[in-house]
């Protein structure tokens, strides 16, 4: 008797090669050997389920099995490699290692065959957010994760940013079959702060100036991620002005000694609660202007 192989995947004569990929990625991932390593059966399941798939998944195959009800069992499928039940198949591992990387959730998951037969699944690589201020963010920090009954000491560099993702290489999940474990991802995400604005490598900041000093000119302290700074401002500086300070942003990441810049936006002030002197004082000033 001809073998059913829509019946198999469980999927309807006119499933479409979408239906057909999604219901053996489902099947694979519940009967292969490697999660069942003691039950004949789930591998029998799974290597009928891989022989549908080949048939169905070709179009040419697919054709001839729709019109002859039948598909030559040497053109696909599962046949005997030698004792102990070791097997082969005909469908390609390339497209084994594209399914099996959304079968175990593992975007790098890499496909090999082993001695078994079976395929060597490389573990599936693990993301984990991890937050830090920007301070943290300019000098570098240290974060300490829980692997199992192990804690590692991972070192996040200056200059991360939002989304900078720091590997390490072997944390992740084991793999099957002989696999290589994958890899664990820190994916920063760093704080908004209250004095700095962040694009990119530079910083802006916001610094104040009586109207006096915006007049005549002086001296204004500007905020750093280190040592405070002095501003120089020549007399009639406006209110929005920005003053670029070279080097005083974030590090640039990966690049020792390289650093965005900080730019300074001037905020002008004005004295509140003038008496009735200094209220005539500012209006014959005003007027003389």
């Amino acid at each position: 008797m001809a073998k059913d192989y829509y019946q198999t995947l469980g999927v309807a004569k006119t499933a479409t090669e979408k239906e057909v990929k999604q219901a053996f990625r489902r099947l694979a991932k519940q009967y292969h050997p490697d999660t069942h390593p003691d039950d004949p059966k789930a591998e029998a399941r799974f290597k009928e389920v891989n022989e549908a798939y080949e048939v169905l998944s070709n179009k040419e195959k697919r054709a001839n099995y729709d019109r002859f009800g039948t598909a030559n069992p040497q053109a696909g499928g599962w046949s005997p490699s030698g004792a102990g039940g070791q097997y082969t198949t005909n469908v390609d591992l390339g497209d084994l290692s594209d399914l099996f990387s959304s079968v175990f959730g593992n975007t790098r998951t890499r496909t090999r065959t082993g001695a078994t037969g079976f395929a060597r699944i490389d573990g599936q690589d693990i993301e984990q957010q991890v937050t830090i201020s920007l301070q943290e963010a300019y000098t570098g920090a240290t974060r300490l994760v829980t692997k199992g009954d192990r804690t590692v000491r991972v070192n996040i560099p200056a200059g991360a940013k939002t989304g900078t993702r720091v590997r390490l290489a072997g944390e992740g999940e084991p793999g099957s079959g002989g696999g290589q474990p994958g890899d664990l991802y820190l994916v920063v995400q760093v704080e908004t702060d209250s004095r700095f604005q962040r694009e990119g490598d530079d910083l802006t900041v916001d610094v104040r100036a009586d109207v006096f000093t915006a007049m005549l000119g002086g001296d204004i302290e500007v905020p750093t991620m280190g040592r405070p700074l002095k501003l120089k401002i020549p007399a009639g500086s406006q209110s929005g002005r920005k003053f670029r300070l070279s080097g005083k942003g974030m590090p640039v990441l990966n690049k020792p000694d390289s650093f965005g810049d900080l730019y300074a936006r001037l905020l002008i002030t004005v004295p509140e609660n003038l008496t009735a002197d200094q209220r005539a004082l500012v209006e014959k000033l005003r007027a003389s202007l």
